[in-house]
């Protein structure tokens, strides 16, 4: 038997595989290439990690072979929007294994600096984590706190060096307190070619939701959605809007939750308006009603959840492209945590774990609902990589970009259980939902990393994503 070719057959995956680690080529033959652009049958032949060939009938002596079938040969998803570090359950091992398991071949990670650090040194300090720990691939937003002498220094050193977005919390009073800093440190970023992420709650209509609600003693996560309601998030996106507009630097809203702020940036959008906007699971999933039960706390999220036209309203902007990216934003307590009896609308553990089950669900869901197979993609893989300066190395699926891919079984049903969650919360929100479509394969670089539900990479494997101007 030649050597360079090594067969497994597995038979209840309905395809046969062929791979080996050290290998530095590979041939996926047969399946459904599906990009953001479209979708065909066809072979892609892979060389040192990168796509070099995408077409029918591909032959190669050379290549191990990977028989698709019946599969998707999908761009890896990227999820811009984790959180992966103390205080949350997971670190870059564990939320990116998870991560692999869920299709997902690179992530966005938040990155706080220390009391008196830079940003610069802030990411430095999370890179050289990330290097040893991670099993995807990484790239950081560091958090601008107060605007300082030397932080437009810094934004200089980061853009050259391919670290080109950072966030700020304009749901902080600080934000309020320094605005004029902060448009000029976002105008500053922009001309620079950088993202600013932003979190979108206006905290002066928090801070008087939460008193109304502590003087009519009505403090217990049950009232979570009362104390932030969609008029903050509303009056948030049309400040970050204005500044957007006037500055013309490119912005990137977090974690959209509401109808009445969809409009606010859809509108801005047909301006010419350069605004981004990302939703996240929760908000696709469930509506506030959760609350009403004991079980309310574990899904405190900031926003909170909504009500079914907001729902709605988010499900209709990923089909009409006024949404761009769905991400987990993954800051995992473990379940005991957030049902910790001490907490109330102020003091909180908000944020779920999301990363490995967001691809399916919102497969399964987006199918239902009619949803194509290119604006999945673009969804979970190529408007991200565009928005953050990866694309075309990352996000698509043809000749020089790197050979991130998942092979996805569009039919197979299961049901979410607890025993294969990987992430160190130890349970998901979609425990029990039957979703249809999962990921069988993922490839990261031209290596085989996840398969038969085993994460097959080592610690440390993953790589950091450099990265160019955003657009």
């Amino acid at each position: 038997m030649d050597r360079r070719r090594v067969l497994y057959a597995v038979a209840a995956l309905g395809f046969t595989a062929a791979y080996r680690r050290q290998s530095n080529s590979l041939l996926i033959r047969g399946g459904r290439v599906v990009t953001s652009e479209g979708q065909r049958d066809a072979d892609v032949r892979i060389r040192d990690g990168r796509v070099v060939e995408v077409g029918p009938g591909l032959a190669g002596e050379e290549e191990f072979v990977v028989e698709a079938g019946s599969l998707l040969v999908l761009p890896g998803g990227i999820d811009p929007h984790t959180h992966l570090s103390p205080p949350w359950a997971d670190d870059f091992e564990s939320g990116t294994r998870a991560a692999l398991a869920g299709g997902i071949t690179t992530v966005g990670c938040m990155t706080a600096p220390k009391e008196g650090e830079s940003l610069l040194a802030a990411v430095e300090r999370e890179e050289t984590r990330a290097q040893e720990e991670a099993i995807a691939d990484v790239f950081l937003h560091p958090i601008a706190g107060l605007p300082r002498a030397e932080t437009k220094a810094d934004f200089a050193r980061l853009s050259e060096s391919g670290r080109t977005s950072f966030k700020i919390f304009m749901v902080s009073s600080r934000f309020d307190e320094n605005e004029a800093a902060y448009v000029d440190l976002i105008r500053h970023a922009g001309s620079l070619g950088m993202r600013t992420v932003l979190h979108c709650e206006d905290a002066r209509i928090l801070a008087e939701a939460a008193r109304r609600l502590k003087s009519e003693a009505k403090t217990s996560l049950r009232n979570f959605p009362e104390s932030r309601p969609v008029e903050a998030e509303v009056r948030a996106v049309e400040r970050a809007v204005g500044i957007a507009e006037t500055t013309g630097a490119p912005i990137y809203i977090v974690h959209l939750s509401s109808k009445a702020a969809l409009e606010v940036a859809a509108a801005a959008r047909r301006r010419g308006v350069p605004v981004a906007v990302e939703t996240r699971p929760l908000y696709l999933h469930f509506t506030d009603d959760r609350f009403d039960g004991p079980e309310g706390p574990l899904y405190v999220g900031q926003p909170p959840l909504r009500k079914p036209a907001d729902l709605e309203a988010l499900w209709n902007g990923l089909a009409q492209g006024e949404v761009d990216t769905v991400a987990s934003d993954h800051a995992p307590w473990t379940r005991e945590q957030k049902l910790d009896p001490s907490l109330d609308i102020e003091k909180l553990r908000p944020g779920v774990a999301n990363l490995q089950c967001m691809l399916p669900v919102l497969f399964s869901e987006g199918s239902r609902r009619g949803l194509s197979l290119e604006r999945f993609v673009a969804l979970t893989s190529t408007n991200a990589a565009r928005l953050f300066g990866l694309y075309p190395t990352k996000g698509t699926i043809a000749p020089g970009s790197d050979a991130d891919l998942v092979l996805w079984d569009p039919t197979e049903t299961r049901e979410i259980d607890r025993g294969s969650l990987l992430s160190r919360a130890g349970f998901s929100l979609f425990e029990g939902f039957r979703v249809t479509g999962w990921p069988r394969i993922v490839i990261r670089r031209g290596e085989v990393v996840y398969r038969d539900g085993v994460v097959q990479a080592p610690k440390g494997s993953g790589r950091i994503a450099k990265r160019g101007a955003t657009f």
